[in-house]
């Protein structure tokens, strides 16, 4: 059976490309006759904003998505990440680092897609005994391939494109990389349909559902909403929170940026007669095949 999920970070409402992220998540799973979950993740504390996840509700409520079953929260699951941190720890496939980002900044002399690579200091040296420990997992030759619904073949070469990534931060916080592997297989997701910003991401993904032995879900990842300084719509760039007085135009705006082009007549109709256009006659080869969009060029 399909199942497909959203999982927004709470860290400030939904704007317009969460949106976007939104219904073509929630299209796909009911175009195919799945389900769709949801799932919040709030395992960066920090960053997790006050009333940020009931505010997400809300919006998702106001404009009609229907999850099934109890939504999930990452902050409450520390244990599972924890076991499957202990499963890499047994194959030795993980190994502590004491680094500061200064350090690793100072001493790497290689750069991949999300900037210098860790130079494997603590891999070859003994650790600092009075820092706090991060956990690593080794890359080595690894090289992952797959087969994206939207973007077309995706290849990378983890070991000089990203280097040994953290599992566990130095703070105890676990990285999003190892939850969302961990949350997705706990959940049983068999396609993924989210923003084209989590695509370099999928591979690291990739690696240790296949380290952990859990399936590897369909990936589809949609182009990301940008303003017109081509910045990712996000709290960071002030992106607004999705209004919720007029959701038919959003939802169509949304399907719009999507490439389903729905009729201009739908505008006068309210938001369940625009869902049931959208279940209906969605098609996920009509979405776009690039990594960012516009919101002038939807």
């Amino acid at each position: 059976m399909y199942i497909g999920r959203f999982a927004p970070s709470p860290t400030g409402p939904l704007h317009f490309g969460s949106l976007v992220a939104a219904v073509a998540s929630y299209c796909d799973a009911r175009k195919n006759g799945g389900r769709w979950l949801l799932r919040m993740e709030d395992l960066d504390k920090p960053r997790t904003a006050k009333g940020a996840a009931e505010t997400i509700l809300r919006q998702l409520e106001a404009f009609a998505f229907e999850w099934d079953g109890p939504v999930l929260y990452q902050s409450m699951r520390d244990r599972f990440y924890n076991e499957a941190l202990e499963a890499l720890k047994a194959k030795q496939l993980i190994y502590p680092c004491t680094c500061t980002r200064k350090e690793i900044n100072d001493s790497s002399t290689s750069f991949g897609i999300e900037g210098v690579i860790y130079p494997g200091t603590c891999l070859q040296n003994p650790i600092k005994h009075d820092a706090a420990i991060a956990w690593r997992i080794r890359t080595d030759a690894v090289n992952i391939r797959f087969q994206d619904a939207v973007q077309g073949e995706v290849s990378q070469s983890l070991n000089t494109d990203i280097g040994d990534f953290i599992l566990k931060r130095a703070d105890g916080l676990f990285a999003y990389q190892l939850a969302v592997v961990v949350d997705d297989a706990a959940q049983g997701i068999t396609h993924i349909v989210r923003g084209a910003d989590l695509l370099d991401s999928t591979p690291r993904q990739i690696y240790l559902q296949q380290m952990l032995n859990f399936t590897t879900p369909c990936y589809a990842h949609v182009p990301v909403a940008c303003n017109n300084a081509g910045e990712k719509l996000s709290k960071q760039t002030l992106a607004s929170p999705l209004d919720i007085a007029n959701t038919s135009l959003h939802l169509i705006r949304a399907l719009d940026f999507l490439g389903q082009t729905p009729p201009a007549a739908l505008i006068h109709e309210d938001k369940s007669t625009v869902w049931q256009w959208a279940f209906s006659h969605w098609q996920l080869s009509k979405v776009p095949a690039l990594k960012t969009l516009k919101l002038d060029a939807a």
